[in-house]
């Protein structure tokens, strides 16, 4: 008897983030964990979301330097980061660690 193969689907975050305020949860939930590496992500999964082509023209930077900077091995620096963040007409928000951040989506 033979078993069937199972498909696995793959999930592209982008797709779910199809609002601001599920955009801002998620970038704000992984600021809250933060880890680097998977802010990176999340940057890149909203960034794919908002259309890269034009973020990289609000934000006022290369296309190309974006997915650079956002890529497996990118290290962005702060600036971009505040660039990208800036052009997604996001802000970053610093509260005392323990305190309840509500985040509504």
């Amino acid at each position: 008897m033979r078993k069937k193969k199972q498909e696995l689907l793959e999930l592209d975050v982008a797709e779910l983030l199809d609002t601001e305020e599920k955009q801002a949860a998620y970038l704000s939930a992984e600021f809250a964990e933060g880890d680097p590496h998977y802010i990176k992500i999340a940057l890149s999964h909203i960034a794919r979301a908002r259309n890269m082509t034009e973020l990289a023209k609000k934000a006022k930077i290369p296309r190309a330097s974006i997915y650079r900077a956002l890529s497996e091995n990118g290290n962005p620096e702060y600036e971009t980061i505040q660039k990208i963040v800036d052009a997604m007409d996001m802000q970053l928000v610093v509260v005392p660690k323990g305190a309840r951040l509500e985040i509504h989506v």
